[in-house]
């Protein structure tokens, strides 16, 4: 039955076309026909090669419309800062407790905050963290002494994007239900801030391909020329 819906929905887009935004969010959201609200994801290939450290691209964004999932938080602080962190309603906070949880395999967390000082601590769970893209970073905002803060960019619809080998990066920006010009609004927030965080190390074309997709759906090509400048 799922092959048959996806088929359905593969017919309905021209494979060799790349749409503007509008009529690509009205085709993936059409073809976003699971018994769930999927979740519409877009992704860009970059001129990249994130191997060259001038070449990496990472960084987060917060989207005006929110992404339509909740992020847990997890927190590494101690003192007033655990305090603040409970009352901006981070999900996980600890010290050497949170430490060794996370040490037994138990991470409810979806996103890492810590305080500088908690940094030897966290530092000692780099092989676990690291690997799930965890680990609480400086120049993303995830180290910091403004732990309400973070923790309320997180809640409130931030998106953490990171190139992978092959110059792509992905993610969520928005679920099917969402009005159209909220998702549109929504994508021109994660396109306009990875442009902006193109590196100094890419030459020519940077944004070179954009698509569009559902959870379960086809994708859809957008026309990247909307996105000059």
């Amino acid at each position: 039955m799922a092959n048959k819906r996806l088929k359905a929905a593969q017919a309905k887009v021209n494979g060799d076309q790349a749409y503007g935004l509008d009529e690509a969010i009205a085709l993936v959201k059409g073809n976003a026909t699971a018994k769930f609200d999927e979740t519409i994801e877009i992704s860009l290939n970059l001129g990249i090669d994130p191997r060259h450290a001038d070449q990496m691209v990472r960084g987060f964004v917060s989207l005006p419309n929110g992404t339509g999932k909740t992020l847990r938080v997890g927190v590494f602080a101690r003192g007033a800062k655990a305090d603040e962190a409970q009352a901006a309603g981070a999900d996980v906070v600890g010290a050497e407790d949170l430490m060794e949880k996370v040490q037994a395999g138990e991470i409810a967390f979806d996103r890492c905050i810590a305080t500088p000082d908690m940094m030897a601590l966290v530092g000692r769970l780099g092989k676990i963290l690291g690997p799930r893209g965890l680990m609480p970073n400086p120049k993303l905002g995830t180290v910091t002494m403004d732990v309400k803060g973070a923790i309320e960019a997180v809640k409130a619809g931030q998106v953490e994007y990171r190139a992978e080998k092959a110059g792509i990066v992905h993610a969520g920006v928005g679920k099917a239900s969402f009005d159209a010009a909220k998702l549109a609004e929504n994508v021109r927030a994660f396109v306009d801030a990875v442009q902006k965080a193109r590196p100094s190390g890419a030459k020519g074309t940077y944004l070179k391909k954009a698509g569009l997709s559902s959870t379960m759906g086809p994708g859809v090509s957008l026309d990247v020329s909307a996105f000059a400048g």
